[in-house]
């Protein structure tokens, strides 16, 4: 019998039932990681007479179960400043023909001459 290696993580979820149960994150598989990330972009809001481009990579997150990914990026410069953009996005959404989403939304950091934030939103490129 040949042995796989597999490395991963328990969780213990902070359910208040009465069943004791833990979920088994697998990470890598022969050797093999088992993550994957997504890509974002968009556009910010319009404000204070202008907007924003944004692009980035997820951070790194378990195939095959339920997970969300953090993201953080640094807006284009427009109007002599940048903006910062960070947070987690939301659950995995399942698209048709497979693979599937998460949706992100936020606000970013304050900056500019007047300081002002811009409100973000979108949906990660398909994994």
């Amino acid at each position: 019998m040949k042995k796989i290696a597999v490395k991963g993580f328990l969780h213990h979820p902070n359910d208040s039932g009465n069943e004791h149960s833990h979920e088994l994150y697998i990470t890598s598989w022969g050797g093999r990681p088992v993550y994957h990330v997504h890509s974002f972009s968009g556009v910010t809001s319009y404000n204070d007479g202008h907007d924003h481009q944004y692009a980035g990579v997820t951070e790194p997150a378990p195939t095959g179960v339920p997970h969300v990914h953090r993201y953080n990026t640094v807006t284009s410069l427009n109007d002599g400043h940048t903006h910062f953009i960070q947070g987690t996005t939301g659950p995995a959404v399942e698209v048709p023909g497979g693979g599937h989403i998460h949706y992100f939304e936020g606000y970013t950091t304050i900056n500019g001459m007047r300081p002002h934030a811009h409100h973000y939103k979108g949906a990660t490129g398909k994994n």
